[in-house]
């Protein structure tokens, strides 16, 4: 760890520092707590920045300080008084830049928020309270300037590239496995024209781009001791897209009865309580900056997502497993069946999802 505290060394911290661990089993970047040796001085997260995935670093850190400036600026006209607990704060090197390159990796370091937890479990209290929170944060950025943010993964929601994607896989069959997958991929082409309706919409003027998060999992929430939201975390992903992706998403993490890779698919439903839950609270802080076009195309962007997410998992499995960390040769395949049996899940109570949101 002294090679990390001697990177830590680079940024403006307050104190010193006294300790530095690992937490959280992200997949993404590496990241480490850096806790300091008094109390009047504040933790520190200090993370390695995956420049694999996230290739342009200065374009990813400018996002996010644009984002939490323009957080922070609405938290105190709001009269706020806890900026720093629900605000995230880059910390910038003594030179001023919002990273610094040791010559292998790129590093970032924040401010640690005191006395908040994460949850992974889901239940319909939790859910309102995320969609509160996640309704907030997209209200808060809506007036964010258009062209203020760029891409950090270009064409990450973006549908059409995914199918392109998934065509050129069936096309290649590099490791023979289509006609063992023939009758799902089948199903998943012939939802196909139905599933680039958000960019259909969007190229007709209909459908706006908004700041959007892009994983909008209740463990990218943090909350207080007495269990209520403090802000939004992990903003690698957060730029332009649509805001029926970032519903959906929850949709298809939060409200699904099974894992995303469930061996049982008879354990894979839509959970109705937790939809309506996390509806109630959407709508509640996000509704009136939505157009009625992004309203009523909510479910459908649970629909969108699910698919998207079978589709890239068993693109995957078609190319030989070279994207998505696997358990076992068929973990990809597993992984699409679970996802697509989500789907026709939530197929099948789309109208019902549809009139709970036009009551709301």
């Amino acid at each position: 760890m002294d090679q990390k505290k001697e990177i830590v060394s680079r940024f403006a911290i307050r104190g010193t520092v006294a300790e530095l661990a690992p937490v959280g089993n992200g997949l993404i970047n590496d990241t480490y707590r850096v806790r300091t040796a008094s109390k009047e001085d504040p933790d520190y997260i200090l993370q390695r920045i995956n420049h694999h995935i996230f290739q342009d670093v200065d374009l990813l850190q400018t996002n996010i300080q644009r984002i939490t400036d323009h957080i922070r600026a609405k938290l105190i006209a709001a009269g706020e008084t806890d900026i720093e607990r629900k605000a995230l704060r880059i910390v910038p090197t003594h030179s001023g830049q919002l990273y610094d390159f040791d010559g292998e990796s790129y590093w970032r370091v924040m401010v640690y928020i005191a006395d908040s937890v994460t949850y992974e479990a889901m239940d319909s209290h939790l859910a309102e309270l995320t969609g509160e929170a996640f309704g907030r944060f997209q209200h808060q950025l809506s007036d964010m300037p258009e062209g203020a943010l760029r891409e950090t993964i270009p064409n990450f929601h973006n549908i059409e590239f995914r199918l392109e994607g998934f065509r050129q896989a069936i096309d290649a069959d590099l490791k023979g496995r289509l006609n063992e997958v023939r009758p799902l991929v089948d199903e998943l082409l012939a939802r196909a024209a139905e599933m680039c309706k958000a960019e259909v919409l969007h190229r007709a003027g209909k459908l706006p781009k908004r700041v959007t998060h892009c994983d909008t999992k209740v463990n990218n929430l943090l909350f207080d001791q007495a269990g209520q939201p403090l802000c939004v975390i992990d903003l690698d992903t957060t730029m332009p897209g649509y805001v029926l992706s970032d519903f959906g998403d929850f949709i298809r993490t939060g409200a699904n009865t099974g894992a995303e890779d469930d061996p049982d698919l008879n354990n894979v439903n839509v959970n109705m309580d937790v939809f309506r839950a996390f509806s109630t609270g959407y709508i509640r802080s996000a509704g009136d900056f939505l157009t009625p076009t992004e309203r009523e195309n909510l479910p459908f962007g649970a629909k969108m997502l699910t698919y998207m997410q079978t589709i890239r998992f068993l693109t995957d499995y078609l190319e030989g497993d070279t994207y998505y960390k696997i358990k076992h040769p068929t973990h990809n395949l597993q992984r699409s069946y679970a996802q697509f049996k989500l789907l026709q899940s939530i197929e099948a109570h789309e109208k019902e999802m549809s009139d709970f949101i036009a009551g709301l």
